[in-house]
């Protein structure tokens, strides 16, 4: 007992120098990462390819997205082009109803349309200039309107995807008496009424 009692003051002054020696240690210093030039190079390399293949990305949008663009417009300007054909009106000679040569010819850029669009119908009008009795004018403009139908009916188009109809002198598109005047009244007009919203381009 005499002995522990001699030693308990020497482990009380063991563990106090223990203790400042503790205190007076420095904490070591977390280790530095070392920048590693390979690795810079590397991410550098793996940013550069994502950029470029997003802008690639972007170049590839952009070219569908113009090639959708052009492709539209085309299809409005055939679409466009092929309504005028359509509704392009002819002209007569003084108090006749045959078919004049330009005539023919207008008639033929609609021929091709309405072949490849059965569901499409046209009215025609007939017209004619102020010279006449009204009722004379008004049986001319119906003549006029019935040889534009005949001249389809004959190349295969049915009769029955016309409607007829005259307003002999009822509407000029000229009003002066003379001759330039009447030339513009004598003719037929053509209106589409039905199957004209999406118009099939003919085939070549």
């Amino acid at each position: 007992m005499i002995r522990l009692a001699r030693l308990a003051p020497l482990a009380l002054a063991l563990g106090a120098i223990t203790t400042l020696d503790a205190c007076r240690r420095k904490p070591t210093p977390e280790p530095v990462p070392v920048t590693n030039a390979d690795s810079i190079a590397r991410e550098r390399a793996r940013q550069d390819s994502i950029r470029m293949a997003n802008e690639a990305a972007a170049a590839r949008e952009r070219a569908r997205q113009d090639s959708i663009r052009l492709a539209t417009e085309a299809a409005e300007r055939e679409l466009a082009s092929m309504r005028t054909a359509l509704t392009a009106s002819i002209r007569f000679d003084y108090d006749q109803d045959d078919l004049r040569d330009d005539a023919r010819a207008t008639l033929e850029a609609k021929l091709p349309i309405l072949n490849a669009n059965p569901g499409l119908r046209l009215r025609i009008a007939g017209h004619a200039d102020e010279r006449g009795s009204e009722e004379y004018n008004l049986a001319l403009g119906q003549k006029r309107a019935a040889s534009v139908q005949r001249w389809f009916a004959e190349r295969g188009v049915d009769a029955g995807r016309f409607e007829l109809v005259s307003y002999g002198e009822e509407r000029p598109v000229c009003t002066q008496s003379d001759e330039s005047c009447y030339a513009q009244n004598r003719r037929a007009e053509f209106e589409v009424t039905a199957g004209g919203a999406t118009l099939v381009r003919p085939r070549p």
